[in-house]
């Protein structure tokens, strides 16, 4: 261990994780990994990250730790129990959730790890892997602000723009505001692309006045032009295969902005309606020959 940088340890190394682990491997870090996918590991072992041996080996040699996982079960598993990395962390050890999460969740973790002596904040991204690989996301912050302004140089490694959203909480908040409004977007885009597709027009022509107006943007069109394209060349194992989990993905996002929505006493019928569709949106289930712009 170098003693003379900064140790910082990074935690699930899946789509967006691994290229977020990768850039931090800069002159001022020694980057610790851990993910139990160990090929994933290996890879950025080969980049100059040092591979942790478990949970509790980063959490014991890490003062900034990252954490990419998939929902709240798997953050849980990462920070309790005799292995976790409120029992192994030093006192001051800051941790990142990345995570898109639930609020109630978050604000627990955060006073819990307050109780251990660490510092917990919310710190979800956007922009997905292409924008983690170019370094472009966003983070969305939230905690106090001396804290934010002391984490924020690691985040910056892969990170365009860093939003101090508020108090803990309010990074995650705005994070799953985020997300309703692009999935709905998502579900919209759909549906339009279908009446235009039966009306007789092209996908592009819609895009040409959209993005003229403003109701379309470049994302939902590169969505739902790859999707189509895609499911007019595969079959229903291949379209699950490629776009199954972005649609799991989403539907539990999704369920988290309604969980963190009744906690407030905040009512989403639209979330709930995104939510029920958005898998069969992106397997595009039941679009059969769409045609292909």
């Amino acid at each position: 261990m170098n003693k003379q940088k900064k140790q910082v340890g990074f935690i699930g190394l899946g789509n967006i994780g691994r290229h977020c682990a990768q850039r931090l491997i800069v002159e001022p870090y020694e980057v610790w990994v851990y993910d139990t996918y160990q090929p994933a590991v290996k890879e950025l072992v080969e980049h100059g990250a040092l591979a942790g041996e478990s949970v509790r080996d980063i959490a014991s040699r890490c003062t900034h730790i990252g954490i990419c996982v998939r929902d709240d079960q798997q953050v849980e598993e990462l920070l309790y129990g005799p292995g976790g990395i409120f029992t192994n962390a030093a006192s001051g050890t800051l941790v990142a959730v990345h995570s898109t999460v639930t609020q109630a969740n978050l604000l627990k973790w955060a006073q819990q790890a307050a109780d251990a002596g660490i510092v917990l904040v919310d710190a979800p991204i956007t922009g997905g892997a292409h924008k983690a690989e170019a370094g472009t996301l966003c983070y969305m912050v939230g905690g106090a602000e001396a804290v934010v302004r002391a984490a924020a140089p690691v985040f910056e490694t892969s990170a365009e723009k860093v939003v101090h959203a508020g108090a803990v909480g309010a990074g995650i908040a705005l994070k799953l505001c985020n997300n309703f409004i692009q999935f709905t977007e998502f579900v919209a885009m759909a549906e339009a692309t279908r009446l235009a597709h039966a009306c007789g027009l092209s996908a592009e022509v819609l895009r040409e006045v959209g993005l003229s107006n403003g109701v379309v943007n470049e994302q939902m069109h590169m969505f739902i032009s790859g999707r189509n394209g895609m499911a007019a060349s595969c079959s229903e194992e291949e379209m699950a295969r490629l776009f199954g989990p972005m649609g799991t993905l989403g539907r539990k996002d999704l369920q988290c902005a309604l969980d963190t929505a009744a906690g407030h006493g905040v009512t989403m019928p639209t979330a709930v309606y995104v939510r029920d569709r958005i898998e069969d949106v992106f397997l595009a289930r039941d679009e059969s020959r769409l045609p292909q712009d």
